[in-house]
């Protein structure tokens, strides 16, 4: 059967992230979503709540990694990987814990692609986000899905959203039957289309500058406006 997954999302139990996992789960029933994927930063409270939360729709355990080099996604993973590592060791990993690696935005350096690592990840992971709702303009989606291409790598969908409105923006659509180890089966087998619809300009661009404060204020504590 066909299921119609976003594999990408957060909620406020990521230091960005700005609603709660009941607002999420509920905006994903209200899109006629099948599956979703919780990948907090560096952490897997939210999505581990999540899969608490009565809902008929699958909930995929799962964390954005900061590795070295910049952000991975693992799903099926219910524990924590540790960040700042080198992200060739961070794949190992999350294969070691049964995850399936994920190279997110893999050409938005300003949030986090893996940059001068980004052949060397591709090779190694098990698919790549080609289609991010939260870019500006559609050509770095094109060149990461021309990039899975030439490595023969599954290409999905994901709305990365940080806001509850987004979620279901970007989606990959996979065949497979309604369970998390099928779902993640299927993926590594490339049974999947992404898609997406672009995160209005006015929001991106907030949310953008939050972080950046945000990372500002963490990095120089007593910072003021």
């Amino acid at each position: 059967m066909t299921l119609r997954c976003d594999l990408h999302i957060h909620t406020n139990h990521s230091r960005d992230g700005e609603s709660s996992v009941e607002e999420v789960v509920r905006r994903a029933e209200e899109t006629g979503l099948d599956v979703i994927a919780i990948t907090d930063h560096d952490t897997v409270t939210g999505a581990l709540y999540a899969m608490t939360v009565p809902t008929s729709i699958i909930i995929i355990p799962g964390i954005e990694v900061s590795t070295k080099q910049g952000h991975l996604l693992v799903l099926g993973v219910r524990e924590v990987i540790p960040p700042g590592l080198g992200v060739r060791e961070t794949i190992e990993i999350a294969h070691s814990m049964g995850g399936v690696t994920i190279l997110p935005h893999p050409f938005h350096m300003w949030r986090h692609g893996v940059g001068l690592k980004l052949k060397e990840a591709i090779l190694l992971v098990d698919a790549v986000e080609a289609f991010n709702s939260r870019y500006i303009v559609g050509a770095a989606n094109r060149k990461a899905a021309m990039m899975a291409r030439r490595y023969g790598k599954p290409c999905i969908g994901g709305s990365d959203a940080h806001h509850w409105r987004y979620v279901g923006y970007g989606t990959t659509i996979i065949d497979a039957e309604p369970s998390i180890d099928a779902i993640l089966t299927a993926i590594r087998e490339g049974k999947t289309i992404a898609s997406c619809r672009m995160t209005p300009l006015r929001t991106y661009t907030r949310q953008s500058l939050r972080s950046t404060w945000g990372r500002l204020k963490r990095r120089i504590p007593n910072l003021k406006l």
